[in-house]
Order: structure tokens, then C-alpha cells, then sequence
């Protein structure tokens, strides 16, 4: 019997057994579908993130309090840096084009009935520059609201939305921990940026966020949240950290171990590809379980298989077909499983990533190396887990079979 026939004949079998046949696929198509699925999902959640840091500009650092080992031990964020040290950067480091500081504090802000517990931001006059944001109505606050603590707001677009509508809120009153701030501008729709979403938030100008929002917390100075830093170009970053670097240590008189660190978007990128890759291949390997079980399940029906089809073994057997043509005619139908149950779940996983795509904020990472994969080791499990059925079949004594029909 040629390798035609027995193609012919493994169908023909599989036909007459369809539901039985379509049970055992099962596990082949939930495990092709979890591996393609959890890897694409794994590289589009990669590739958001990756898109978040570079919507920060490539020449952006982050200055953040405490030291690394200080940020995994302690639960409390330290309260190292201050306004002065950007000021500081501003005037003496080179390679900085421009410098922000800012102040977080979640607060309830209340507009004629209406409250919401919102991010309140103290920051500078340059954050438009270094955050790269546009306004989309009115102005942004001034050095001169700065120094004056004047109590004006620049809200973000969904917060807007939501407290006023259609209508325009330029001019309107928003009470914040009891304090009357005038909204002057709105920015535009950025979404959320590193888990902070400005859409939501509300920004007032630092010193009067001190002054009249939290206080002053820190001996030292204005005590900020994290420092915000753009360099001159993307060329500039390494002299940029190595300047910063030197000149906080001056500040802040260490001799030991820094009390703050400095992030760049390069630093950032390799660190989310690390975790994020690590978490694919976590997820591709709990997936890949189905797909051992799924070969199991083929192995237990092709046995099954194997003792009803006593006597069409014994009667083949008996008119000439050889051990290699009974081996390969049990090999053939679980290949055929493995295969046809891989392409059915490569079709369900990348539907499933798409749909995920589709209502989420990812972004769709249909990998051909993980189907091909997928698809690949399907039939090589269907060819290994059908072996030991196979070599079942093929060693029945014909007379044997026949005489147990």
C-alpha cells in the first residue's frame, strides 16, 4: 500500500468517527490557540508600553527619590530631592534644554455638585516643553502665577468632560481641599503616560500647590514628587545623567550611595523588554501544557482505536499488508489529528488576538515564528504520541486478531 492510500484510508477512518475525532483535536486546538494567543498578547502588551516611553520623548530623564535599593525595600517613597536641585540643573548643567519638577497629591475636587477624587499635579511653567503636551483651550500657567501663588487650574480633557460637558470651562470655579482655583486652559487628549493619566488630572502651579494644597514637607526645601529633565538631543542624554549625577551628589553631600535615581527612556525600554519578555515566555510555557495534554489525548483515543479495530488489523494483515503499512496507516491519522487540530486553533488564536486588540488599548502582535511554531510542534506530537499505538497495531499476531473478532 502506497503512501497515497493510506492517506485516503486515515481520512476515510476519521470521517466515520467524527465526533470522537473532533474530541481528540480538542486539546490540539486549545493548545495551539493558548500558545499563538499568549505570545501575541505578550508582544502587544510589549509594544504598548514601548509606544508609552517613546511618546516621552528620547531625550527625557526622570529623577525619582531614593536609590534602587532604597524603592524595593522601603514602602514609604523617600523625600530626597526638592525644587531647588531643578533649579539647580536648570542653571548649571549644559546638556539640559529644559527642567520640570512636580508634586502629586490625590485630592477631592468639586465643581457645583459634582466631586471627584482626582490627581492634582504642582508643577512648572515648562512642563508643556519637557512632557511635550499642547493645550487645547486657554492658556498654561506663567513664572509670574508661579511666583505669586496664584490660585488658577489647567485641567486635563476627560476631567473636563466629565465636569462640564459641551460647555466651555474657561473662567469657571473648581474648589480644591477647600481652596477656589479659576480654570485657564484644558489640555489636549494625551491618555495615560506610565500609569499617570493627565486626561484625569488636574495641574496647578507648584508653589501654590506647597503653600496652599500639602504644605512643606521637607527641611531642605520644596519637596517634589520626581524631576523631570529634557536634554539638548538624544546625543546629550549620557552627558546629561553623567552631569546630573555629579551635581546631586554636590547637593545633596553624598559620599556613599546615591538618594536618587536617574531613569532614561533607553533604560526603561530595556527593562519593560525584559520583564515583558520573561512573562511571554512564562505564559507560552503554561500554554504549552494544553499541548502535551492534547497529545496524551491522542495517544488514549488512537489506543482506543487500535483495540476496536482488532479485526480490520488482523484481516489486513492476513491479505498482505505488512507491519510498515499498519504502523504507518495509525501514524498517518494521528498526524492528520495533530495538524488539522493545529490550524483550527492557529485560526482561534489570532482571532483571539485580534478581538483583544480590538477592545483593548494593545496593539495586535501576530508572531509567524510562534504559529509556525505552534503548528509545528502540534504535528510533531501527534507523530510522537502516536508512535506507541502504532507499534501496537502493526505487532498484533494477525491470527491472534482474528480469532478475538
Amino acid at each position: 500500500m502506497n503512501f497515497l492510500e493510506s492517506m485516503q484510508m486515515a481520512g476515510k477512518t476519521l470521517l466515520s468517527n467524527k465526533l470522537r475525532s473532533a474530541l481528540t483535536m480538542l486539546g490540539i486546538v486549545i493548545g495551539n490557540a493558548s500558545v499563538i494567543a499568549m505570545i501575541g498578547i505578550g508582544e502587544g502588551g510589549q509594544r504598548f508600553v514601548a509606544q508609552q516611553l517613546e511618546s516621552l520623548g528620547p531625550n527625557v530623564l526622570f529623577i525619582i527619590p531614593g536609590n534602587r535599593a532604597t524603592q524595593r525595600v522601603s514602602r514609604d517613597v523617600p523625600r530626597t530631592l526638592v525644587y531647588e536641585d531643578a533649579e539647580a540643573i536648570a542653571s548649571q548643567v549644559p546638556t539640559v534644554a529644559a527642567v520640570t519638577a512636580e508634586l502629586n497629591s490625590r485630592q477631592v475636587v468639586t465643581f457645583s455638585n459634582q466631586n471627584s477624587n482626582v490627581n492634582i499635579v504642582g508643577t512648572t511653567p515648562d512642563f508643556l516643553i519637557v512632557r511635550d503636551f499642547e493645550m487645547a483651550r486657554g492658556r498654561f500657567f506663567t513664572d509670574v502665577d508661579m511666583r505669586r501663588n496664584n490660585q488658577v487650574v489647567v485641567i486635563g480633557a476627560d476631567l473636563a468632560e466629565r465636569l462640564f460637558g459641551n460647555s466651555n470651562p474657561i473662567g469657571e470655579k473648581l474648589r480644591i481641599k477647600d481652596t477656589s482655583f479659576q480654570i485657564i486652559g484644558v489640555l489636549e487628549s494625551k491618555g495615560s503616560n506610565l500609569g499617570v493619566n493627565y486626561d484625569e488630572a488636574a495641574l496647578i502651579p507648584l508653589m501654590t500647590m506647597a503653600n496652599r494644597i500639602v504644605g512643606r514637607t521637607s527641611p531642605f526645601g520644596l519637596e517634589v514628587t520626581y524631576i523631570v529633565v529634557s536634554a539638548n538631543d538624544a546625543d546629550s542624554v549620557d552627558a546629561a545623567q553623567f552631569q546630573i549625577t555629579n551635581l546631586l551628589r554636590l547637593r545633596h553631600k553624598i559620599t556613599g550611595e546615591d538618594d536618587f535615581t536617574i531613569n532614561t527612556q533607553k533604560d526603561a525600554l530595556q527593562t519593560v523588554g525584559q520583564i515583558s519578555g520573561a512573562l511571554t515566555v512564562m505564559l507560552a510555557a503554561i500554554a504549552g501544557i494544553s499541548l502535551f495534554v492534547g497529545g496524551i489525548g491522542i495517544m488514549n483515543i488512537m489506543l482506543v482505536s487500535v483495540t476496536e479495530r482488532t479485526q480490520e488489523i488482523g484481516l489486513r494483515k492476513a491479505i498482505g499488508a505488512t507491519e510498515q503499512d499498519i504502523l504507518l496507516q495509525f501514524i498517518i491519522e494521528a498526524v492528520i489529528v495533530s495538524v488539522i487540530g493545529g490550524l483550527v486553533g492557529t485560526t482561534v488564536g489570532v482571532s483571539s488576538i485580534l478581538l483583544v486588540a480590538a477592545i483593548t488599548p494593545l496593539e495586535a502582535a501576530i508572531s509567524p515564528i510562534a504559529i509556525a511554531t505552534a503548528v509545528g510542534v502540534s504535528g510533531g506530537i501527534g507523530l510522537f504520541f502516536g508512535v506507541v499505538p502504532a507499534r501496537r497495531a502493526a505487532q498484533l499476531d494477525p491470527i491472534v486478531a482474528l480469532r478475538s473478532a
